[in-house]
């Protein structure tokens, strides 16, 4: 049965950082698409980065203040966020697909397998 599990959110200062992991089983890394994805109050859920399989990342929405990791041995991808804004509070979700190279992967039905979310508040 393939599980995501996000953690590490919590409150943070404006422009402070913080890093979401997000723990996968039942199935390797390797071979999926990991997304990560946000939905603040009131919006539509928007895709945030996603890396694929042993490539690398790919598609970035938050340039230059986001970035993506993968642990195979952990089973793990994290989500490296710093100079973080009021406005990227939200509900962060990881999701997972076989790999597509992350193409589309923010589209409407991209993504097969979606963790619980894990909040990341940004307020003083």
């Amino acid at each position: 049965q393939l599980q995501l599990v996000e953690s590490g959110g919590g409150l943070v200062q404006p422009g402070g950082s913080l890093r979401l992991s997000c723990v996968v089983s039942g199935f390797t890394l390797d071979y999926y698409d990991i997304g990560w994805f946000r939905q603040a109050p009131g919006k539509e859920r928007e895709g945030v980065l996603c890396i694929s399989g042993s490539n690398g990342r790919y598609a970035d929405s938050l340039k230059g203040r986001v970035t993506i990791s993968r642990d195979n041995a952990r089973n793990t991808v994290y989500l490296q966020m710093n100079s973080l804004k009021p406005e990227d509070t939200a509900v962060y979700y990881c999701a997972a697909r076989r790999s597509a190279y992350c193409s589309d992967y923010d589209r409407p039905g991209g993504m097969d397998y979606w963790g619980k979310g894990t909040l990341v508040t940004v307020s003083s």
